[in-house]
């Protein structure tokens, strides 16, 4: 069975090597059709400590480390704080 692998917004980092990940999801509503957004946390393990709050996180499903930590931290997608550069913006003003 293929394990899951999720994305997800760091919501803490308050115990040691562990994490706290907010997974947004959207489902259909199956009777009127509405687009209905949801967000789940789940726990991972982050050996090396090293996401940081409002980070973007890829994870993936493990056995289990503890009673609640069942993914371990894959990748850091994105790094909190992080300047985002328009490469087209730049070339425009040259």
């Amino acid at each position: 069975m293929p394990k899951r692998v999720m994305q997800g917004v760091v919501v803490s980092t308050a115990m040691d090597k562990s994490i706290v990940v907010s997974v947004a999801s959207t489902t259909k509503h199956p009777l009127y059709g509405k687009t209905m957004r949801s967000n789940k946390k789940f726990h991972a393990h982050d050996e090396k400590n090293e996401a940081g709050m409002g980070d973007i996180v890829e994870i993936v499903e493990c056995k289990p480390v503890s009673k609640l930590k069942r993914f371990e931290l894959k990748s850091r997608v994105k790094i909190a704080g992080e300047q985002v550069t328009d490469v087209a913006s730049e070339i425009a003003k040259a």
